[in-house]
Order: structure tokens, then C-alpha cells, then sequence
């Protein structure tokens, strides 16, 4: 936490800045026609294009997708099985669709933020910008949360001002913490061995690498992409 706090002083300005920004910021979103738009314009898809983290509005209500899946009825055709959290009090709920359905996609805001540090379930993140703070739960990140690192760049998207999701960059660059060693003069080596890395995720590496080395993991499948340069 102290790292986070020495961090976020280092990016930002002194208050009165700070103060000025904030003030200046909140004035042109207020009066900028396109900040509006941007939060309750909406378009017709088919429900068929439908995927997770889409915003759709139904019966006056906002949802957020959490699953999508195309499901066969044999003689009765086709339907869209679509799982969807209500944004304004989180529950969920479940709709079918035909996969011509229309359905009104709400668009949503994405900003960029970096990330000061991590505590307990939270992450502590900063808008490089006008270097207002933000709190938002790990669960936003899913499964990428693990890769979470200060100064990290992340993304948020927000629906009228909340945070709706958040994702971290797709390839992130890690220490193996622990492997085997590999094994010289061996001629029948496995293709890949676990690796533990520096942040507690265990993946699949070439046997060729060692404890210590850094690699580039892809975030979205925890694979293996190469050597970090």
C-alpha cells in the first residue's frame, strides 16, 4: 500500500492542480452533448451477435451480458440463451432470443487508467488525466486480476459513471518463479512443463526454461507467448 501511495504521489500534481482539473473536467463533461450521447444512445443487433460485457437495455431496464449461448431446439430452430445482471441493483436474470431477435445494444464509455497497487479485494487505479482515483472490486478483472501490477495500464468500461468491467493489456511480461530445471543430454524431453510464475499463476512453458527467466503470457488463455526481450 505505501508503494501505491508513493506512486500516486509521483503522478500527481499538487492538489490545487488537481482541484482546477477536476473542476475544468467536470464542466466540460456537463456541457459536452457528446458525454450524454455517448452513455444512452443505443443501436438495434441481432441477438445472435450478442457477448459478454455487451450492455443491452430491455423493458426499460439495463442489463449487462454474462453469457451468451447459441442453443439448438431440433424442430423448434434455434435460440439465443443469454445470462444478464441487471446494472442498477446486480441481480441476475435470465432471457431466450431468437437469434434475429432485435435487441437494443447500449454503447458504453472505455477509459484508460493505471493501476497504483492492489489490496486485499480491491485495486486502486488512477486516470493518467485528471488523476481523479478510483476503487474498483478485482472481480471487475475476472481471472486476469492475477496479472494486476502497479503501473499497469488497464482498461474500464463504464456505463453513466460506473464501472461495468475492466481488463488488463493482453500480453503481460512475467518471472518464473519455479520450474524444473531442464535436463541436458535427454533425448525424449516433454513439449511443455509447468512453470510457476511471480504472481501465483501456474502455465505451461518449453522445457528449455529455467527459474528466473522472464516470458510474455498472453491474459486472455494464460499461454505461453515467448522470451521477454
Amino acid at each position: 500500500m505505501k508503494k501505491g501511495v508513493q506512486l500516486a504521489k509521483r503522478l500527481s500534481p499538487s492538489l490545487s492542480t488537481i482541484l482546477n482539473l477536476n473542476a475544468s473536467t467536470h464542466s466540460l463533461l456537463s456541457s459536452s452533448p457528446w458525454w450524454s450521447a455517448s452513455q444512452h444512445r443505443c443501436v438495434k443487433v441481432n441477438a445472435i451477435h450478442l457477448r459478454p460485457g455487451n450492455v443491452i437495455e430491455k423493458s426499460g431496464r439495463v442489463y449487462q451480458i454474462v453469457e451468451s449461448e447459441h442453443k439448438q431446439r431440433g424442430r423448434g430452430g434455434a435460440l439465443m440463451q443469454v445470462e444478464l445482471r441487471d446494472v442498477d441493483n446486480g441481480n441476475k436474470v435470465s432471457l431466450r432470443f431468437g437469434p434475429e431477435e432485435p435487441v437494443e445494444r447500449v454503447f458504453v464509455e472505455e477509459k484508460s487508467f493505471t493501476c497504483l497497487y492492489t489490496e486485499k479485494n480491491t485495486a486502486f487505479l488512477i486516470e493518467p488525466e485528471t488523476f481523479d482515483q478510483l476503487q474498483v472490486p478485482l472481480d471487475l478483472f475476472g481471472k486476469s486480476a492475477a496479472y494486476l501490477k502497479e503501473e499497469m495500464k488497464v482498461t474500464l468500461q463504464l456505463y453513466d459513471g460506473r464501472p461495468l468491467t475492466a481488463s488488463v493489456p493482453k500480453r503481460v511480461t512475467c518471472t518464473i518463479k519455479e520450474t524444473q530445471t531442464p535436463m541436458k543430454g535427454v533425448s525424449a524431453t516433454p513439449r511443455y512443463k509447468k512453470a510457476l510464475l511471480d504472481n501465483g499463476v501456474t502455465v505451461q512453458v518449453p522445457p528449455y526454461l529455467d527459474t528466473g527467466e522472464e516470458i510474455i503470457i498472453s491474459t486472455e488463455d494464460d499461454s505461453y507467448l515467448g522470451r521477454a526481450n
